[in-house]
Formats: structure tokens, sequence, C-alpha cells
């Protein structure tokens, strides 16, 4: 059928174009206008950095790519009744650069919380028209928290007071002499600060406060860390407002964090005296949970931290020790004295890896059921992905309100009521946070990209990896997702970014955006990536190809720290896919998808000249007899003047004696009966009113009630980008066409996608439905 229908074509513009060749004149040759470049598919050579030494063109590490490190040693202690941290750390530098450096820049991230500190004063709205009351406290009545690192001593290795300088949230330390390349340098700093309570005034980590009195301690941010310093940037020091998050450099860590002796520690790295921190109890229980792969293992029981929570807060205090085998790139920990804990053994890889949950009694019974799994469930899956999970542990924490991550360590919100019930949205959001914030581990604290500069690499591949998470969870745990056909996933399909991308996007800033000035952060930093990839991954590049580029650039970038360029190259290198226009359309513009059904004509094969070949040689003085001595095939449109009913449904060679001779004269009775001749012929205009390139994918609905989809490549629009003619041949008549039919490609109106056009929908009617 393919052949027969390029036949016509090829017949038909072969004798006219030598019609025209003999009646050319010449003409006067048009002004050329001067224009940019605005072809969409033209390659991102100005957006992309230029590739060098440090990082290749195929978008995998050079040849002299390097990273600094940032070991530390840590002593901490928690004061449980004053709710403040005191610390002291020693810190060791490594100049892996090929620069020579005067000064080292320190990050004080607490200092956000300072009373001085500049980050509301950053946000403009004037008076909102309402606010819930702790909101409306927080923000006009109450006094400003008394936050901010209070830092007591910065000295070199042999305690001589080292000059430094605090700007807001950045710490510049002065070093006796320049570091040179390959050199090392060490230095203590002593600090403490107020622990904020992070359900009152929110924030990344602090504690939680009880009826009872006691609290839940979620730590983070609370040590003064080392900014990266690398090719792209130098040093990132720019300032933390809050929002947008952390660029770190890896290293090794060995904290003591020295608690009240009834509390319950996990943090990131390996507990190092288990056994003098675990009661013989809580030890038989863990070597159990390391045995369990079907189900969590109860290490510290709900009726334990009950007891513990009736009881006076112990004043003794007991020392944890953690140390990393395995580069990390930040710390984490948490400790409270009401804490349940279960744990359970997951098979990734080679190595069993424990999967933690830990839980304040208010999380059940929804922790105790589902936590643990879908911490089993995200390393399955994002391992899969990726790469097999480095880590010997992952720990979900429960703390209200919270979504933040850490390398091996996690807290999320998901809390039923005071009676221990919960709804679907509830057990759902739990689920899908503990799935996100645990798949973090993974981008950015192994594949560390720089979150100040681009919120989307870790948050949006992140989103984009915790939707196929959610659809492994619900095929593998079917009893979580009861009553539905699928997990419920809030971002990942095309579909649920159109209410976004629908909206006026005149003032949002494009997904290539620094994280503070990122519009919309939850679409634009989360959503839309996210769904990009889907797209890419499900229609775009079909799966096979995109998961094997995926793993590469996560295999390449691991323990290392990638740009937007890198994961771009890569994606395209390990595919043979120019992405170029993907890339420009969803990341670096505002563009949407529109595409629509401007026209469908049906056209039938004649064996006489209609009017339209007429009036072509009329006009351009090419006498009719030569016309009828081609030999051509004509075809007509349904309606038209040269139109009658008999022509429908018959076969070309029927009507068509230059076909009919042509297939004689140049093909065997065999080949010709193995040819299938079309009888129906279809000219469909699409016309694209959005500005986004995509495929273009049409479903054909035939008279017998059979479909047939046929996906066109993006660069169907490379030569129009408002408007393409399509011709399909077939044999059985078509009744319906409709673009994009299960809704893959984010296709913001889908009112003009359909022929015939569907009846328009009363929408007061809908809504009363």
């Amino acid at each position: 059928m393919k052949y027969i229908k390029y036949l016509f074509i090829s017949m038909f513009m072969i004798s006219f174009t030598a019609f025209a060749q003999e009646t050319e004149t010449e003409t006067e040759e048009p002004v050329a206008k001067e224009h940019y470049n605005e072809n969409k598919f033209r390659q991102l050579y100005q957006e992309f950095s230029t590739p060098n030494q440090y990082r290749s063109a195929s978008g995998a590490p050079g040849p002299n790519y390097y990273q600094q490190r940032a070991d530390y040693e840590m002593d901490i202690r928690l004061d449980d009744e004053n709710h403040r941290i005191n610390g002291y750390e020693t810190i060791t530098y490594t100049n892996n650069s090929p620069d020579d450096l005067d000064y080292l820049w320190v990050q004080l991230d607490q200092n956000m919380r300072a009373k001085d500190s500049k980050t509301p004063l950053i946000e403009g709205g004037g008076v909102r028209p309402f606010m819930q009351p702790a909101g409306f406290a927080g923000e006009y009545m109450k006094e400003r928290f008394d936050g901010g690192f209070n830092i007591t001593k910065v000295v070199d290795s042999k305690g001589n007071a080292l000059p430094h300088m605090i700007n807001q949230t950045m710490m510049r330390v002065e070093m006796p002499e320049t570091l040179k390349s390959g050199d090392k340098f060490s230095f203590d700093i002593e600090w403490n600060y107020n622990i904020n309570n992070h359900v009152d005034g929110r924030g990344r980590s602090g504690y939680e406060q009880f009826p009872d009195g006691h609290r839940a301690y979620v730590i983070a941010q609370f040590y003064p860390r080392m900014c990266v310093y690398n090719d792209v940037e130098g040093w990132q020091n720019s300032q933390f407002w809050g929002r947008d998050e952390f660029a770190l450099p890896f290293g090794t860590f060995e904290v003591n964090l020295t608690v009240p002796e009834d509390h319950w520690v996990d943090a990131t790295g390996k507990l190092q005296n288990r056994k003098e921190v675990y009661s013989s109890t809580e030890m038989n229980r863990y070597e159990q949970a390391t045995k369990s792969y079907d189900k969590p293992v109860v290490i510290r029981t709900q009726a334990e931290a009950e007891k513990l929570a009736m009881m006076p807060g112990a004043k003794k205090m007991k020392t944890w020790k953690f140390k990393t085998d395995v580069m990390v790139r930040d710390f984490g920990w948490t400790s409270s004295r009401r804490y349940v804990a279960d744990a359970m053994a997951v098979k990734v890889g080679k190595n069993d890896v424990m999967a933690v949950s830990i839980y304040p009694p208010e999380g059940n019974p929804l922790w105790e059921q589902w936590s643990t799994r879908a911490v089993a469930q995200t390393l399955k899956s994002y391992s899969r992905m990726t790469f097999d999970y480095p880590y010997h542990k992952a720990i979900s924490v429960h703390a209200k309100n919270q979504g933040m991550e850490y390398p091996m360590i996690c807290w999320n919100y998901g809390r039923p009521d005071a009676d221990g019930n919960y709804t679907d949205r509830v057990k759902f959001g739990m689920i899908s946070v503990i799935i996100h914030e645990v798949g973090h581990n993974y981008f950015p604290m192994i594949v560390n990209s720089d979150e100040r500069q681009w919120t989307w690499m870790d948050e949006g591949l992140t989103t984009f990896t915790q939707y196929v998470a959610e659809q492994d969870f619900g095929e593998n745990h079917p009893d979580a997702i009861e009553g539905l056909d699928a997990y419920p996933s809030r971002r990942g399909p095309a579909a649920k970014i159109v209410p976004y991308m629908a909206g006026d996007q005149r003032y949002i800033a494009p997904i290539m955006s620094k994280g503070i000035n990122t519009y919309q952060f939850g679409s634009n930093a989360y959503g839309k990536p996210a769904t990009a990839l889907n797209i890419l991954r499900e229609t775009v590049m079909g799966r096979e190809l995109f998961d094997y580029a995926f793993k590469t650039y996560a295999q390449r970038w691991m323990f290392k720290h990638p740009t937007p360029e890198d994961f771009f190259r890569t994606m395209e290198d390990a595919s043979a896919m120019d992405l170029d226009w993907f890339w420009r359309g969803w990341f670096y513009t505002t563009r949407y998808n529109d595409m629509g059904i401007k026209s469908v004509d049906k056209y039938f094969v004649s064996g006489e000249m209609n009017a339209e070949i007429k009036k072509y040689a009329e006009d351009n003085g090419i006498p009719l007899e030569r016309v009828k001595a081609a030999g051509l095939v004509y075809m007509v449109k349904e309606g038209s003047e040269d139109y009658n009913a008999s022509m429908k449904g018959k076969a070309p060679s029927e009507v068509a004696g230059s076909l009919k001779d042509y297939m004689e004269n140049n093909f065997t009775a065999a080949e010709r009966a193995a040819m299938e001749e079309p009888k129906f012929f279809y000219e469909i205009t699409v016309e694209k009113p959005g500005g986004l390139v995509m495929p273009l994918i049409i479903e054909y609905t035939y008279a017998d009630g059979t479909t047939e989809t046929v996906t066109h490549p993006a660069e169907i629009w490379r030569y129009n980008d408002k408007e393409i003619g399509l011709s399909k041949a077939t044999q059985k008549e078509i009744v319906k066409i409709t673009i994009d039919p299960k809704l893959e490609t984010a296709d913001i109106d889908t009112s003009n996608n359909s022929w015939p056009a569907e009846p328009e929908v009363d929408k007061f009617e809908q809504m009363k439905q």
C-alpha cells in the first residue's frame, strides 16, 4: 500500500516538474529579509557551555575532571531542655583543583533564621486576604525566632585563630598561606544555635513539641558546611535564602551524637557502638530484621515508646557514634524518646540494604503498615533505573509537615487523626513523599548536582523516577490500591501538567532558572521536568532507549557533580537521538503544546483529467494533449465538480488505465498479487497554535471498527511550525481521526483534536451531572 501511494506521488511530481521546466521563465529574485534563526530544531550551541577538558562533549566527565573533598569529625551535644545544639568540628579540606586557593567558603545555613536575616525582606505580595491563624500570628504577632549560628571559635590545627568574615549565610575563612593544588588544610569550628520548632515556624529541620512535653528532633544544616568549588562556578557561595537548596562536596564523616540516654537515634553513616546504645532485646530484634526480607520487624515497640513518653525525660546522656565508609555529601540525624522503630532487609544487587522507619506513636497505624515497604520499593525501583544503591541503609522518619532528604535518612509527613483514622489521600500522600525523599539518595545525594543553581536537576529527576516507583508499588502491593486500577500518582503522566501549562506563561521563568527565581515552584521545578522526562520515555524515545541513556547518565555521574549540559548531552550520546528541539522547548522556554485538525479532505482515483490539472496546465501554458500523453493518475476530491459517487471504493488500477499498464509492464503477476491497492485517500491538514514542538500522534478509526495509530516524529514540524499536510491511503474508509488519543503530549486544548469535531460539551450541564 505504501508503495502504491509513493508511486502516485512520484508520477505526478516527475511529470509536472518536466512541464514546469519547459515553460519556466526568468523572474526577478525576491529581496532577502534578515531574520534571527528561530528554527526550533537548531542546535543548542548558543545555550550550552563549550565542552572542555573537565566536561566532554559526550556528556561524560572529561579527562581532567576534578572535585574537591571535605572530611568532617564532629562532636554534637543535644540540650533537650533548652532546645539547643552545641557542636565542635574538624574539617579537612583537600584541594584537588588545578587552582591555588587563598581562602575557603563555609556555609552557615542556620543564619537564615537569625534575627537579622534578610530572608523575610525579599518577599513581596502585600496584605493577603486570608491566612491560617498560625501564619497570621507568626507574621504579625510573634517575636522573631532567635536562630542562627553563634560561631565561638575558628582555629587551625595548632589552635591559632583564623581570620574569618560572615556575610549572611556564608563565612570566608582566611588560611595562613595559600592552599596549593593537591594540598590539604585542616581547621576547627566551634558553634551553637537554638533549634527551631519546625511545626510552628516551618523549616527543613527542627523539633516537634508533643502535648506530653517531649519532643522529636529532625536535625540538618546543623553544622558549618564547606561550599563547592568547581570548574563551573568557582566557589558556589550563593546565599541561602531558604528555598533553593544545597551544593556540597563529597567527603567522610565521623560524628558523635550525645543525647539524653532514653532517646532513640539514627543518622547518616554506620552506627559504630550499637551494642552500647541498644538493649539486648533491641539487638535481638535488629538481628532478626537483618534476615527478614518479606516484612518489617519492630525493634522498638509502640508500647515501649509510650511508656517512656509518660516518664520525665532522662537527665543522663548517652553518645551514639556514626561513621561513613562511603563518600557522602551531607549528614542528618534524628532523636527522640518517643520513637517507634522497625526495619527489614532489601536485596539490592549483591548487597543487603536495611530499610528502616522511625516514627512517634501518632504515626500508627499508617506508618507501621506502609513506611518501610515504601522505602524497600524505592530502593528497588530507583536502583533499576540508575545504579545499585551503594549505602547500607535508608531511613524514613515521620515528622509533621516535613518532606526533606539527606544521605541515608529523610523525614516525611502523613499522619492519621487522633483516633488513628486516615483517608486514601493521607495514605498515598505519605507513601509518595517517602518514595520521593528516599529517592533523593540517588539525586542529588549521589548524582550530586547543584541544587542552589538548578533545582530541577534533583527535584525533577527524582519526581520522574518517583512516578516509576509509585507504579511499581501499586503493582507489587495490590492491597494498597484496592479498588483502583493503578497507583494514583499526582505527577508524571502528560495530562497531569496540562492545567499548569494551559495557564498564563508570560511571567513564568523556564525550567532552566535558578531555584530561587523559579515561579510556581512545585509545577516548574517538580512537575514539568518530571512530565517532560516521562514523555521522553513513553512517547519520544521509547523505554529501552530512554532507560539505557538515563542509567548511563546516573552511572557516569554518581559521586560526581553534573551540570544540565552533562545530562542533556549524555541522553543524546547514549541514544543516537537529536533532542535539542526537546530540551529547548521544555526546559528553555515556557511554550505549550496545542495541535488541532484544521481540515480533512477525501480523494479517489480517476482515469479522467480533473479540473485542477486542467487549470494548472492552462496557467502554465502546457498543452492538454501533452498532459494526456503523460499517462498520469488523477486524484479527485470528494464533493468537487469532477467527483461522482461511482468512484468510491474502486481499486486505482480499475479506473486508471495508465496505472494498470504500468503495473503489468513492471511487476510479475505474483508481485502484483502481493500488493494492496488503497481505495480511499485522505489529505489531513494539522495546525499547531501552540509553540511547543512535539510528535504528532494520530489515531485512525475505520468503518469496520478497527483502529490504527501513527506517530510522526517531531521533525515533521521542521519546515513549517504552524501547519502541515498529511496524506493517508487506505483500503478501508476512515470514519474518525483523533490527535493524541491517549493524552501523551500535554496538548492543552483537545477540543480541536478530532474529526469529525466532537460536540461541544455544555460545561454547566456537565457540572450539574
